[in-house]
């Protein structure tokens, strides 16, 4: 015997709404310390989600492997948990990282294990010195307090930053907020490399026809045939319509990269905040699997026409606001779904 159930407009309703709400019920995250270790592990429902590494064996505190909600590893495994056949070059390029290229004068971004020790002295180091907190619940909250230092261990400048990592069944969200306040009057020179970076999985990489040669920090060159990978399918768009590689070195208030990873759709979107310096940001978009967005490279982007340098006095402060949305599912995150994200995101001080 069938059992027919009938619904009212009212309580059709209800039942819409039950379902939407289950759908798209909230991943309880954890946020948990290491005990040995300069780690933090952030798990939403269950699974792993990333882990905040902060070693005195890097030059910088990254986030990595970052996993969509299926626990595909969207992020490069390389140098720190090198996959079969993916690129190794830039070796500086990992997970997320948030850096620059040239503040008075010394590089964070290029540094890593790769420069010679003679070469050091113009580079610079961002030290975690320690973990301001970490809670759990609906949303998860991380937030550390770092030194950026010349390799005297002299300060230059303090980073606060609070990361907060929220999902749903098919998405991962994580808002970064950055503070760096001066302990000495800085300029941070209108360069190609920085600020937040995201080195992506080898899938999400664009596909060329093109022979590429890669340099790492020691001048060894690597040359990858053109079409001979048959893994890279990714793709970028921009929230100005621009698409694979004409998104570098162009303005938007967010980018997508995106591409099929095992049976799913994956994407990876990036979205600036309208408080930020110079917003809408540059966006300094590789289709090797470089997905950073830049505020302060105006000079290389715009061919010399115009540059930005940012200048900040001792014991002043300057904010920078990103959100990263990791979605995963059969199809892809729509223009519509992001613009909505973006319009909340941009309404938050």
């Amino acid at each position: 015997m069938k059992t027919i159930v009938k619904l009212t407009s009212l309580s059709l309703v209800a039942y819409v709404a039950f379902f939407t709400a289950t759908a798209q019920k909230s991943a309880v995250i954890k946020v948990i310390k290491s005990g040995t270790e300069k780690k933090v592990e952030v798990f939403a429902g269950g699974k792993i989600f990333a882990s905040f590494l902060y070693p005195d064996s890097l030059e910088k505190p990254v986030l990595f492997n970052i996993h969509a909600a299926d626990g595909t590893i969207v992020t490069r495994g390389f140098p720190l948990n090198p996959q079969p056949g993916e690129p190794n070059d830039h070796p500086h390029h990992m997970g997320m990282w948030f850096t620059f290229e040239n503040v008075n004068g010394l590089d964070f971004w290029n540094n890593s294990y790769a420069i010679p020790p003679e070469k050091k002295h113009s580079y610079g180091w961002i030290k975690t010195d320690h973990i301001i907190e970490t809670s759990s619940g609906t949303k998860g909250i991380l937030s550390y307090h770092a030194n950026w230092t010349n390799q005297q261990n002299e300060v230059l400048l303090e980073e606060t930053t609070r990361f907060e990592f929220s999902g749903t069944d098919h998405q991962r969200i994580i808002d970064r907020v950055t503070v760096l306040k001066a302990n000495t009057n800085l300029l941070f020179a209108d360069a190609k490399d920085g600020l937040l970076g995201i080195r992506v999985a080898h899938a999400l990489q664009i596909p060329t026809s093109k022979d590429q040669q890669f340099t790492d920090d020691k001048g060894n060159a690597t040359v990858v045939k053109g079409g001979s990978d048959a893994i890279a399918n990714g793709n970028f768009i921009s929230s100005e319509g621009k698409l694979g590689d004409s998104v570098w070195s162009t303005r938007g208030r967010w980018c997508k990269m995106y591409g099929r990873m095992g049976k799913d759709s994956v994407s990876i979107v990036v979205i600036d905040h309208p408080h930020n310096p110079n917003y809408p940001t540059y966006w300094h978009a590789r289709g090797y699997g470089l997905f950073a967005a830049n505020p302060l490279g105006e000079k290389i982007f715009t061919n010399g026409q115009k540059v930005k340098n940012l200048s900040i006095k001792k014991g002043d402060s300057v904010a920078f606001r990103y959100r990263v949305i990791i979605d995963e599912g059969i199809n892809s995150l729509s223009l519509k779904e992001i613009n909505k994200q973006a319009d909340e995101f941009g309404r938050q001080k």
